[in-house]
């Protein structure tokens, strides 16, 4: 009954993660950062939960212990179904972190906390009736579950049911977990309780501090290198998604590994492993062109964090307590983790201004493994806490040691590499963003960047400063749009997304240009790094805030063009190609006006996609595709789809310019509930 409970409430709890993460996307305008935040709050409720499976265990009686924890079962049935407040939907301009914590807490907060607790609690009671047992393996099988919850939904279940749907479906199964957890505790009500001298004869001292220090240092270094990496994949390798389940699932992995028996953690195995996938990983962050090919990076950085947290929880494992010390191990395991997703998630957005958390976690994690073979083979060390196998030979402890000063000395060049040749290097909760110039003269462009994507250029001198270049050409969708459709008359266009603002180099004299921007840093470069916008003989708006809900609340704004725009990184977030976006965007548009999505994709295919909501809404969609790259005009390839709601627009002058939109019949249609990215990454 012990181990159905603690699997049933593990694979709960990481399976509300992601649900509850993709409910609030389009609240918060889709960027990547909203996961990491996410990911930040589940990991400060994880101690708390442990804090109080601790609290109960140590200062309670068994009977006490059982009807506490049926009280708080049952008040937390009142949190069920699971819904989000509509009343902490933000305004659109709010600091998004802060917000991001407190829908969450009240939405899923009491449920999740009483999931985190059970692992601890369970394996506390289960001690009070078997001795002998191996309490442990529990926590093994614990994450376990946690692991088949991160890959089942987004293969299983986010393709098949709408979010409604999921947490309807999650609700009943938090249900049944509280009647599984409610046997549990009425079985701790009748738990035997050992009297205080006989528990105080068979226990083993108290852990001394270094080693409680250890418990917090080593899940902190695992879940700083958790979320660095999967940041650095998803921006400046490929912005794919679910890469942060693939991150996370070797994170849990290491962690049923390590925890189920001695036998995986083998140190001459995995800390050769990991020292190697730190000096790669250096080599290639020095300069983030030296490799390219996807097919080697995402291996590799996928390979050195399984290595590292194999290494961070396998000396964790070596260094666990009597099991009369075992919730006070995993409240120091998991505030250690907390502690790491802070520093990434808060800490150094706020203190760096380039991604500098990952060379950092490689280094600190390398000095802590040399610490511990250090401490093993030189310092004095308890009977209970001599190693249980075989450790490195002296030799390579200093060989370790020259490797991880060496990796400390690269850190100042990987800090230059991150700054050297930009004008500007800035970051915030959106991402970092850097300009860069390059060329002589005339030639000379400017450019901005998130990640490894270019978000639009400009030539600063001569007779082409001013006009829109990059995925803005002449031939390009969005080129040919401006230059057909109402070209002769004033034009009120609408923008999503600002980047350098190249939008408004199309605007004459008379035009009204409406940028949505949720990232108040993009705004700020736009305005001082490029010209467009300063410069703009059109009059031109910068609106604050997620497009969505901007637009939501905004009378009909009669656009003759509105362009969709609003990459994060390499995507465009999901919630702006919705059918309800679409609708949206549709009602702000003139009845002969256009719509002009910017669909350019490595990874994703999503002409599909909007076509099939011109279908679905009476409009006539066609694409153009400008596959020409012409550096020294600064123009890339581009493909944008154009819709229209005008029954002559297949055959204007300007549709006359692409080919029909495909839709696919075998794909359902994106709705706020439902969307399917798995079904639109591209094979080849």
């Amino acid at each position: 009954m012990y181990a159905c409970t603690i699997f049933v409430s593990a694979f709960l709890l990481f399976l509300v993660q992601p649900m509850i993460g993709k409910a609030i996307l389009p609240w918060f305008g889709g960027s990547a950062a909203i996961w990491t935040t996410c990911l930040l709050f589940f990991q400060l409720v994880l101690p708390l939960g442990y804090l109080y499976a601790y609290a109960l265990v140590e200062r309670l009686s068994g009977p006490a212990q059982g009807k506490v924890h049926l009280a708080l079962l049952a008040v937390s049935l009142l949190s069920i179904p699971l819904q989000l407040s509509p009343t902490l939907k933000p305004g659109g301009s709010e600091e998004p972190i802060g917000r991001i914590l407190m829908l969450l807490l009240t939405s899923v907060g009491l449920p999740y906390f009483l999931l985190s607790t059970t692992s601890p609690l369970l394996q506390a009671w289960y001690l009070r009736t078997n001795r002998e047992g191996l309490p442990y393996r529990l926590f093994a099988l614990s994450n376990l579950g946690s692991m088949l919850a991160l890959l089942t939904y987004p293969v299983l279940l986010e393709p098949r049911f709408s979010t409604q749907v999921q947490m309807r479906d999650w609700s009943a199964g938090y249900a049944l977990f509280v009647a599984l957890a409610a046997g549990c505790a009425w079985r701790a009500l009748r738990l035997p309780e050992a009297p205080p001298e006989a528990e105080e004869e068979s226990a083993p001292p108290p852990p001394r501090a270094a080693q409680a220090w250890l418990w917090l240092a080593l899940p902190a270094c695992a879940s700083v290198l958790l979320m660095a990496i999967t940041n650095h994949m998803s921006q400046d390798v490929a912005a794919i998604p679910f890469f942060w389940v693939i991150t996370l699932a070797l994170y849990l992995l290491s962690f049923i590994l390590c925890f189920e028996s001695a036998r995986w953690y083998l140190r001459w195995l995995w800390i050769p492993l990991m020292f190697g996938g730190f000096g790669t990983a250096t080599y290639i962050l020095e300069d983030v062109y030296r490799v390219t090919d996807m097919r080697i990076l995402v291996p590799l950085f996928s390979g050195t964090l399984f290595a590292a947290c194999m290494v961070c929880n396998g000396e964790v494992a070596r260094l666990r307590p009597h099991p009369r010390y075992l919730t006070s191990f995993y409240v120091a395991v998991s505030l250690g983790g907390a502690l790491g997703g802070i520093f990434v998630a808060v800490v150094a957005p706020t203190l760096f201004d380039a991604c500098y958390e990952l060379p950092l976690g490689m280094v600190a994690t390398a000095f802590l493994t040399v610490f511990l073979l250090a401490r093993d083979k030189y310092g004095p060390r308890p009977e209970e806490e001599k190693p249980r196998h075989a450790t490195i030979s002296r030799a390579a402890v200093a060989v370790l040691g020259v490797g991880a000063f060496g990796l400390a000395l690269q850190l100042k060049v990987i800090a230059d590499a991150e700054v050297r040749g930009y004008r500007l290097v800035e970051r915030n909760f959106y991402g970092g963003l850097r300009v860069k110039e390059s060329g002589q003269g005339t030639a000379t462009i400017r450019q901005l960047k998130h990640g490894v994507i270019i978000h639009g250029e400009e030539f600063v001198a001569g007779p082409r400063m001013g006009k829109p270049i990059s995925y803005y050409g002449p031939a390009s969708g969005i080129g040919l749009t401006m230059r057909l459709h109402n070209a002769e008359r004033a034009r009120r266009v609408g923008v999503i997304g600002l980047g350098t603002g190249s939008m408004a180099g199309f605007g004459k004299a008379g035009d009204a240009v409406r940028f949505y921007e949720i990232n108040p840093l993009v705004v700020e470069v736009a305005n001082t790094q490029f010209t467009f916008v300063p410069q703009a003989p059109a009059d031109v708006d910068i609106v604050l805030g997620d497009a969505r809900l901007t637009m939501e609340r905004e009378p009909p704004q009669a656009y003759d063009v509105l362009v969709v725009d609003a990459f994060s990184s390499d995507a465009i977030p999901v919630h702006l190609l919705t059918r309800e976006a679409v609708e949206l965007y549709f009602r702000h548009l003139k009845p002969d006006g256009v719509l002009a999505v910017h669909i350019s994709n490595k990874y994703l295919e999503l002409e599909p996609v909007v076509a099939r909501h011109a279908r679905d809404l009476n409009a006539r969609a066609v694409v153009v595709e400008d596959s020409k790259d012409d550096d020294a005009e600064g123009l890339y390839g581009s493909t944008w789809v154009l819709l229209s709601r005008q029954p002559e627009f297949a055959i204007s002058p300007l549709g006359r310019k692409g080919t029909p939109a495909k839709p696919r019949d075998d794909l359902a249609p994106w709705t706020d509930d439902y969307s399917n990215l798995l079904q639109i990454i591209k094979r080849d």
